[in-house]
C-alpha cells in the first residue's frame, strides 16, 4: 500500500514537471494557435481609448465612431474589468490573405456635441487600442537617433491639432483613413498562415467624391480602381460643426519569418537592459556592503561578546557589563499595542505569500502580456488565498504574547488593512464614475471583489488562525523580568525617528531603479514583462531589509533599549514613505497629468501601492530581527 502511496507521489511530480515542461516549450498562456487559411474572416475587435495625460480610459464606442449593426461585447476576466479594457467588435471586416483597398465604413456628418466630444479626445491626446488574434494593435515608429530601429507604440492617436499654412489658428484633425498591415507566418506544408503582427498607419484625409452620396459613390481621393492610395500628402480632415467625415481603411497583408511563438518578442523588445544590470549590480553592491556588517556583528562582536558572558563568574561581574546581554530580561516583553502588531505581521506574510508565488508564476511564462489582465487576476486570488497564512501567523505571535482572544485577533487581520483599501479604492472608483469612464468598476465586479474577501479571505483567515493558536506557544529563550529596565538616555542618533528612517532609505535604493519601469509601464501604458531582473531585485529587497534591521537592531540592543518590536518592523517598512516620495517624484518629472481627477487617481493607486509596500517590508524586517534576538539570547548562559 506504501509502495503504491509513492508511486502516486512520483506520478503526479513527474505530470507536474511535464506541465511545466511543456508550458515552456510554446509561449503560455495555454493559448493554442490558430491557423487561417486564405479567405478566411478575421475578427477585427475594438478596446479602451487610452491616455496617458487623463489616466481614464473610455470604451471605443464612446466616440461616434462607424459601429457594427449590434455591438457585441467580449467576455473578459477580473483583471480586464479592472484594468477598464472594454473588447467589443467592430465594423472592419478582414478576409485572409485578401488585401483591401479603401474599404468605406461610414461617413459621418458632425453636430456640435460629436465635434466637441472628438476634440476633447484629441486634446487629451487619447489613443484607439484594437486586438486582432490577440495582438494590440500598434503604430510602427522609426526612431531618429538609431538607425533601422523601430519602436512600437500601443494604438493609433484619435487625431493631432496643427494649424493650415499661412494661418495661426490651430485646427483639431483626425485620423479617418487607417493603413493596416497584417503579418502573417506561413505554414510550409498546408496553405494555412498564423498571424503574427499587426501594425497601423493612421491618416487624416478629406475625401471627395462625386455627385450626391449613395453607397456606391467612388472616392475620388482615395480610389481601389485607379490604383490611387492616401498619403501623407492629402487635405487633412478637420473636425468641427457640420463637418462631413468619410471613415475608410485598407489593408495589406506581409509575409514574415517571425513564428508565431515569438511573434510577441517584438513588443517586448527592451532596448536598455544595460540599465536593469546596472541596477542589479548597484543592489548587490548594497547587499554586499550589509552583508559583511552583520557578518562582522555575528562573527566578530557576537561570538566575542558571548564568549565573554559565558565566561563571567560572580553577578557582581555581570553587573559591570554594558551591552545587549543587560536587556535580556526585558527583550522579550510584549509592547505596546501587540494586537496591531500581530496584524500587521500577519497581513505582510499574506502579501509576502501572495508577491513570491506571482513572481514564480511570472517567471514560468504564465503571466505574458498576451494574457491580458491575468497579472492582476493571479494578485487577487492569491491574496485571498494566501489569508490562511496571514491568519496563523498573528495568531501564533498573539499566543506567544500570552494573548487568549484568537477570535478578536483574527477579525483584525481579516479586516484592518482590506478594510482601508477598499474604502480607498471605493472612493477613486466613485470619482472615475463621475468622470464616466469604462475604468469604472462595475457593481458586478466589485460583488465579486467583495465576494474574494468575505468568502475566501476571512474563512481561511480564521481557519489559518484556529491552526496557529492549537499550536504550543513559542518559548522564548530568556525569563523575562517583573518590573521593566530603566531605558538609559540615548545617543541622537539611536533617536526611534531617525534610525527608522535611516533604515528604510538602504531597502528602496536597491529597487528604486527598477521602480522607474513599473511605473513606466503601468502610467504610460508601455509592456511590463522583465520579470527574471524583477525577480532578482526582489530577493535583494528581502536581503536588504532583513540585514538593515538586524544591524539597527544589534546598535538599539547594545545601547540597551529594548523596544525592539515596533522598530524592526516600522525600520524596513520606512522605505514606503520614500517609494511614495518617488511616486510624486515620478508625477512631477515624467508624466503630463493636468486634470485634477486623475492627479487624485495617481496619488491614492500609489498610497494603495505605498501602504502594501510598507506591510511587505515591514513583515521581513521584524522576522529577521524576531529570528536574530533569538538566536543571540539563546546562545548566552543567563544565571
Amino acid at each position: 500500500m506504501a509502495g503504491g502511496g509513492k508511486e502516486q507521489v512520483v506520478t503526479f511530480v513527474v505530470v507536474l514537471t511535464l506541465l511545466f515542461v511543456s508550458s515552456n516549450c510554446f509561449y503560455l498562456p495555454g493559448v493554442a494557435p490558430q491557423d487561417f487559411l486564405t479567405g478566411d474572416l478575421l475578427n477585427v475587435k475594438v478596446n479602451k481609448l487610452t491616455s496617458t495625460k487623463t489616466q481614464l480610459p473610455y470604451s471605443y464606442y464612446s466616440l461616434p465612431y462607424c459601429h457594427p449593426d449590434q455591438i457585441v461585447d467580449s467576455t473578459e476576466n477580473l483583471g480586464e474589468v479592472l484594468r477598464g479594457d472594454r473588447i467589443e467588435n467592430s465594423p472592419f471586416v478582414f478576409k485572409m490573405r485578401e488585401p483591401q483597398m479603401c474599404n468605406v465604413v461610414c461617413r459621418l456628418t458632425l453636430d456640435k456635441k460629436t465635434a466637441k466630444a472628438f476634440k476633447a479626445k484629441i486634446d487629451d491626446e487619447y489613443r484607439v487600442n484594437m486586438i486582432l488574434d490577440n495582438l494590440p494593435l500598434v503604430v510602427p515608429i522609426r526612431r531618429s537617433d538609431q538607425e533601422n530601429t523601430v519602436v512600437y507604440q500601443q494604438g493609433f492617436h484619435v487625431g493631432l491639432r496643427g494649424q493650415y499654412a499661412g494661418t495661426k489658428d490651430e485646427k483639431h484633425f483626425i485620423h479617418n483613413h487607417l493603413a493596416f498591415t497584417v503579418k502573417y507566418h506561413k505554414d510550409e506544408q498546408l496553405d494555412a498562415a498564423r498571424i503574427v503582427g499587426f501594425e497601423v498607419k493612421p491618416f487624416s484625409v478629406k475625401h471627395e467624391y462625386e455627385g450626391q452620396w449613395n453607397e456606391k459613390t467612388r472616392l475620388t481621393s482615395c480610389d481601389p480602381h485607379a490604383k490611387r492610395t492616401v498619403t501623407s500628402n492629402e487635405n487633412p480632415q478637420e473636425v468641427d460643426d457640420n463637418k462631413e467625415i468619410i471613415f475608410t481603411y485598407d489593408v495589406e497583408f506581409q509575409e514574415s519569418d517571425i513564428k508565431w511563438a515569438s511573434r510577441w518578442d517584438t513588443y517586448l523588445l527592451m532596448a536598455d537592459d544595460q540599465i536593469h544590470w546596472f541596477s542589479i549590480v548597484n543592489s548587490l553592491m548594497i547587499v554586499l556592503f550589509l552583508s559583511g556588517m552583520v557578518a562582522m556583528i555575528m562573527l566578530r562582536t557576537l561570538y566575542r561578546d558571548i564568549s565573554k558572558y559565558n565566561q563571567l563568574e560572580t553577578q557582581e561581574e555581570a553587573q559591570e557589563e554594558t551591552g545587549w546581554k543587560l536587556v535580556h530580561g526585558d527583550v522579550f516583553r510584549p509592547p505596546t499595542n501587540s494586537d496591531l502588531l500581530c496584524v500587521y505581521v500577519g497581513t505582510g506574510v499574506q502579501f509576502f505569500g501572495m508577491t513570491l508565488v506571482t513572481m514564480i508564476f511570472a517567471l514560468l511564462g504564465f503571466l505574458s502580456p498576451s494574457n491580458r489582465g491575468g497579472l492582476m487576476t493571479v494578485m487577487l486570488l492569491l491574496w485571498a488565498f494566501m489569508g490562511i497564512f496571514a491568519g496563523y501567523s498573528s495568531a501564533r505571535l498573539y499566543k506567544m504574547f500570552k494573548g487568549t482572544e484568537w477570535k478578536t485577533i483574527t477579525l483584525k487581520t481579516a479586516f484592518i488593512f482590506p478594510a482601508g483599501i477598499f474604502s480607498l479604492f471605493f472612493v477613486l472608483n466613485a470619482l472615475i464614475w463621475g468622470e464616466k469612464s469604462s475604468g469604472a468598476v462595475p457593481f458586478g465586479t466589485m460583488f465579486a471583489l467583495v465576494f474574494l474577501w468575505f468568502g475566501i479571505s476571512v474563512p481561511l483567515v480564521f481557519l489559518g488562525s484556529y491552526i496557529g493558536f492549537k499550536k504550543p506557544t513559542i518559548e522564548d529563550p530568556v525569563k523575562t523580568n517583573k518590573i521593566p529596565r530603566q531605558i538609559p538616555e540615548q545617543a541622537w542618533y539611536m533617536n526611534p525617528a531617525f534610525s527608522i528612517l535611516i533604515g528604510g532609505i538602504l531597502p528602496f535604493g536597491a529597487v528604486f531603479i527598477e521602480l522607474f519601469f513599473i511605473l513606466t509601464s503601468i502610467w504610460l501604458q508601455q509592456f511590463y514583462y522583465i520579470f527574471g531582473f524583477l525577480f532578482i531585485v526582489f530577493v535583494i529587497l528581502i536581503i536588504t531589509c532583513a540585514e538593515i534591521t538586524i544591524v539597527l537592531c544589534y546598535f538599539q540592543l547594545c545601547s540597551e533599549d529594548y523596544l525592539w518590536w515596533w522598530r524592526s518592523y516600522l525600520t524596513s517598512g520606512s522605505s514606503a514613505l520614500y517609494l511614495f516620495l518617488y511616486a510624486a517624484f515620478y508625477f512631477y518629472t515624467k508624466l503630463e497629468i493636468t486634470k485634477p481627477v486623475s492627479g487624485m487617481l495617481y496619488f491614492g493607486y500609489m498610497l494603495i501601492a505605498s501602504y502594501a509596500f510598507f506591510v511587505l517590508t515591514g513583515t521581513i524586517g521584524f522576522y529577521a530581527c524576531f529570528l536574530f534576538t533569538r538566536l543571540i539570547y539563546s546562545s548566552v548562559k543567563i544565571d
